[in-house]
């Protein structure tokens, strides 16, 4: 079966220092995923980012209801990270996030192969434009998490448990 690729890169005006712990808390995922996806971390707090970890989500898809499971396949900090579906909607995930040190801010560079379930008609009727759009939302929300001169990442984005979620 074909794996399709996505690659996308953002440049944000805070140095890496800040960027990367804003991502190595894995409940921040939830801040930057479309309410729509109604997406929810299910790992209990604290979740300590590490090769190996295994991290369990809810995440609905066109109304369908999935669980997702990753694990961070690698854990390189500041400068990448890897995360692979163990169980969920794909029946292939593999996400590259990578953060680099540029123009006195950081570029944040994501590349996910995937295969969907339904091949490449079911990538070509839904799947694609789905992920686009996420990728586009989550970028969106990262430059509004992140302007220029803003403060430190570490409170960006973080709900407490009684915060409720998304949809």
């Amino acid at each position: 079966m074909r794996e399709f690729t996505l690659h996308t890169a953002l440049w944000l005006p805070r140095p890496r220092r800040e960027v990367f712990p804003f991502f190595a808390e894995a409940r921040n995922l939830e801040a930057i995923t479309p309410p729509w996806l109604r997406f929810e971390v299910l790992t209990p707090a604290p979740i300590e980012m590490r090769a190996g970890a295994l991290i369990d989500y809810r995440i609905r898809v066109h109304g369908i209801p999935f669980c997702w499971r990753t694990e961070i396949a690698e854990w390189d900090p500041p400068r990448r990270f890897v995360d692979r579906q163990r169980r969920g909607p794909y029946r292939l995930w593999h996400h590259t996030h990578t953060f680099e040190e540029q123009d006195g801010g950081t570029r944040c560079t994501d590349h996910v192969g995937y295969r969907p379930r339904g091949g490449a008609l079911m990538n070509w009727l839904f799947v694609r434009r789905d992920v686009e759009r996420i990728f586009q939302y989550r970028q969106r929300r990262l430059q509004e998490l992140f302007p220029p001169g803003g403060a430190n990442a570490g409170s960006h984005g973080r709900r407490s448990d009684d915060a409720g979620h998304h949809g």
